[in-house]
């Protein structure tokens, strides 16, 4: 039962500070990770290419699968329902007082403020994905370079330049068979 009462609080916490979207969850995420032992970083970045490949906005689809995880199909729906509460909460309010304060020079500067926050936890979740992706981390800190997906990276790259109007879908799924065959 404590972890079903961890997974609200982190994912409350998770949906309430991860201002900016999906890869905004993933500095959370990655701390969760760490804190409880739910994933390892090789887990969450399996999480993310799963998240991202699947519809559905990332962040929802891995508290789900963490949740899920760790509690079962009713821990995957309490991750869920707790990561998407503060929206909830904070959007009803909102919409509350939203014709009184719609002009408001405060209201403005706030979300003027909240932009480079935004833009910072994306970086850091960029940066996280680059480490754990292209270099071989390990208990130990970080080791050698993961050549094998830095030459994928290379081909796939190459191939976007060659063919820029191919659907994204057939890249992921392109991608896929490509990591199901090499065991990435």
């Amino acid at each position: 039962m404590s972890e079903i009462i961890s997974l609200i609080i982190e994912f409350f916490k998770t949906g309430l500070f991860a201002v900016g979207g999906g890869l905004a969850t993933i500095p959370f995420l990655t701390e969760m990770g760490e804190k409880f032992g739910w994933f390892t970083v090789e887990e969450l970045s399996t999480m993310i290419a799963v998240s991202e490949s699947t519809p559905g906005p990332i962040g929802i689809n891995m508290a789900t699968y963490v949740g899920y995880d760790v509690g079962g199909l009713f821990g995957g729906l309490i991750a869920t329902l707790s990561l998407v509460a503060p929206s909830v909460i904070v959007i009803c309010i909102i919409a509350n007082y939203f014709d009184r304060f719609k002009d408001s020079k405060l209201v403005k500067e706030i979300f003027n403020g909240l932009k480079p926050a935004v833009i910072a936890f994306i970086i850091a979740a960029t940066l996280s994905l680059f480490i754990s992706t292209l270099l071989n981390v390990g208990n130990n800190g970080l080791g050698f370079i993961n050549f094998k997906t830095c030459i994928l990276l290379g081909i796939l790259y190459l191939f976007m330049m060659k063919f820029p109007k191919l659907h994204p879908i057939f890249v992921i799924v392109i991608a896929a068979i490509v990591g199901i065959i090499f065991k990435f």
